[in-house]
């Protein structure tokens, strides 16, 4: 049983400031024992900036995005450096994987990426994955590690995420604050996202709405993601026993096969525009008809992914198409009965329900 298990930087910090050799120690215990019982773990560390603030005795936050690569630029190597020494002490090997958001944006990067992850699950090894700070240029960062967290569920498909942070979970408000309450379990996130504000921490980027936002993904694809604190047991979480924190079930109707890979890893190669009819049939499960598209934007060939957009623009869905953008043009509006003449070799549909994803 294959688990994805997100922790944020400022859980890598004492009070006093200093990185915490003993929430890792602890960490490293409990992965160690669930091994035995045969689960596996990637884990989604942050905290390279933290570590090199660390290293360098800095005492602050960078004040430029050059200082911040250059800081975690040295504290990547010191926090794997801690990883593996922690780790190493329980008899658990682990590996550094760094990505980009590029990564899971061109198709042969992506099954590359997740052949290697294969290959080091394979040999008992713990994958730890972080963002690609020292390098990250702005179109191509995830902006913070929930959503790194959440294209690597897209990617390998754990059967549990667990994302620990310091809230421990989902609160009516304020957790510090009397009167507020945990949520213990929720069906979707969108349930408790009025819950949520976009707060950071000293040295992190995200937020409990980023979490949530993040969790929207993870939850599509059928996957259960529990939200803890540090002192949570993993043993509870993913036995089924009650703990301290929020559970968000996952989907009964997930995103898999070839359609996750449309919604989440394919990039639109062009744009159909489409009339209210067509995304009334959408809507219900139908499948795009020329006589429903309005306009074609973009070059793309046969079978690439395309956005669908409704009459005000709105996004309305992605799907793989079956005509290039050129026939396109030349069947626009057209009926079934005139497609069939001009490409008798074809498929009616510009796009079959079945390669398509609402949005």
């Amino acid at each position: 049983m294959l688990v994805l298990l997100k922790v944020g930087s400022n859980l890598l910090q004492t009070p006093e400031g200093d990185l915490d050799l003993a929430f890792i120690s602890s960490l490293a215990e409990r992965i160690k024992r669930l091994r035995k019982e045969g689960f596996k773990f990637v884990l989604v560390s942050s905290g390279a900036v933290l570590a090199g603030i660390k290293k360098l005795g800095l005492g602050r936050k960078p004040k430029s995005l050059v200082e911040k690569q250059a800081l975690a630029s040295v504290g990547q190597a010191y926090l794997m450096h801690i990883y593996d020494t922690i780790f190493g002490n329980y008899g658990l090997k682990v590996s550094q994987v760094l990505l980009n958001a590029d990564v899971f944006k061109n198709r042969e990067r992506y099954e590359n990426a997740k052949n290697t992850f294969s290959q080091l699950l394979r040999w008992g090894i713990i994958p730890i994955v972080n963002e690609n700070d020292a390098i990250a240029v702005e179109e191509l960062i995830f902006g913070d590690n929930d959503f790194l967290a959440a294209h690597l569920a897209v990617m390998l498909n754990p059967k549990f995420v667990v994302i620990v942070s310091t809230a421990g979970g989902i609160y009516t408000g304020d957790p510090r604050e009397a009167g507020s309450e945990l949520i213990r379990k929720v069906s979707s996130p969108d349930e408790v996202l009025k819950f949520a504000k976009t707060t950071k921490s000293e040295y992190g980027s995200g937020g409990m709405k980023s979490k949530l936002e993040a969790a929207k993904i993870i939850h599509s694809l059928g996957i259960p993601l529990a939200i803890v604190g540090k002192h949570t047991p993993l043993e509870d979480v993913l036995k089924g026993k009650p703990f301290e924190g929020t559970l968000i079930k996952p989907s009964p109707h997930p995103v898999r096969g070839r359609k996750k890979l449309i919604a989440y890893i394919e990039q639109p190669k062009g744009i159909l525009h489409i009339d209210r009819g067509a995304e009334k049939a959408l809507r219900r499960g139908k499948s795009l008809l020329a006589v429903g598209v309005k306009r074609v934007e973009g070059h793309f060939e046969r079978g690439d992914t395309v956005s669908i957009l409704s009459e005000d623009g709105t996004p309305v869905a992605k799907g793989r198409v079956n005509f290039s953008s050129s026939e396109l043009r030349k069947i626009v509006g057209k009926t079934t009965e005139e497609i069939k003449k001009l490409f008798p070799d074809r498929p009616s549909e510009v796009v079959h329900r079945d390669n398509l994803i609402l949005l």
